[in-house]
């Protein structure tokens, strides 16, 4: 089988990859940086060519309202024509959790316009929408930060491991086309506010976190529930403290290497 991962050289593209190779499948890691931008259209045909599923991990280089609404519109376009001249028989495209609940940002009004011409390509697809990664944590604390505290939400949410969202994306892969969507999440539930700060505290971070319920994450207030899945989400094994505990390993090992 040969897979197409448009964003091949991210951070879940890169573990993807590498995922679906152990699996025996022939793979593609399209990106600007090896000849193919969705954006453009360069390479996409070529890369395409004889493919049978592609994976869209891609993300926007800004956050800008215009800028991120270009990106995923013309990005999406390109692509889903581009399928459809190649015979491609199952897209899948990584969302987020909350796409239909926080108009107000647009980053996620820019999502839901991804999925939405997916939905309506012809091909065959997967909308697979996980919540916040782990490893995104630090640019939550950054995004609401006035450089001494962050401001955050005390809303839920249920963060996971890239690894974990990796490993549920290359089983989809080798699964059929279920042209709806599947939500993945990580094992546990928390506070924003406190996860975050739990996160700051491991880093050796000086900033403090104040929960405050009419803070904007990304551009929208969060009500308790926008951006945890529904019941039936496929959850990762990865607990928080367990991630924390493994990131902590790689500073010390930087560390004792410099």
């Amino acid at each position: 089988m040969k897979t197409v991962v448009i964003g091949g050289s991210g951070l879940i593209g890169s573990k993807l990859v590498n995922i679906l190779r152990k699996n025996g499948h022939e793979v593609i890691a399209a990106s600007p940086d090896t000849g193919v931008n969705t954006v453009t259209g360069e390479g996409l045909s070529e890369a395409l060519k004889g493919g049978d599923v592609v994976v869209d991990v891609a993300n926007s280089p800004s956050y800008d309202e215009k800028a991120v609404m270009e990106f995923f519109e013309t990005s999406g376009r390109n692509l889903l024509a581009a399928e459809t001249a190649a015979g491609i028989k199952h897209h899948i495209v990584l969302s987020i959790v909350g796409t239909d609940r926080l108009s107000d940002s647009a980053y996620y009004r820019a999502k839901l316009s991804q999925e939405t011409l997916v939905r309506n390509s012809g091909v065959p697809y997967t909308i697979v929408r996980s919540t916040q990664f782990f490893e995104f944590l630090g640019g939550i604390a950054n995004s609401a930060s006035d450089g001494e505290s962050v401001f955050l939400s005390p809303a839920f949410v249920q963060p996971i491991a890239a690894n974990d969202v990796a490993a549920a994306l290359a089983k989809i892969a080798d699964s059929e086309p279920i042209n709806g969507i599947v939500e993945i999440a990580g094992p546990e539930k928390f506070r924003l506010s406190e996860i975050v700060q739990q996160y700051l505290l491991a880093k050796g971070d000086p900033r403090r976190v104040t929960a405050d319920i009419h803070a904007r994450y990304f551009g929208a207030e969060l009500q308790d529930h926008s951006l945890t899945p529904e019941r039936g989400a496929t959850l990762g094994e990865m607990a928080f403290a367990d991630w924390l505990a493994d990131q902590s390993k790689v500073i010390r090992l930087s560390a004792v290497s410099k």
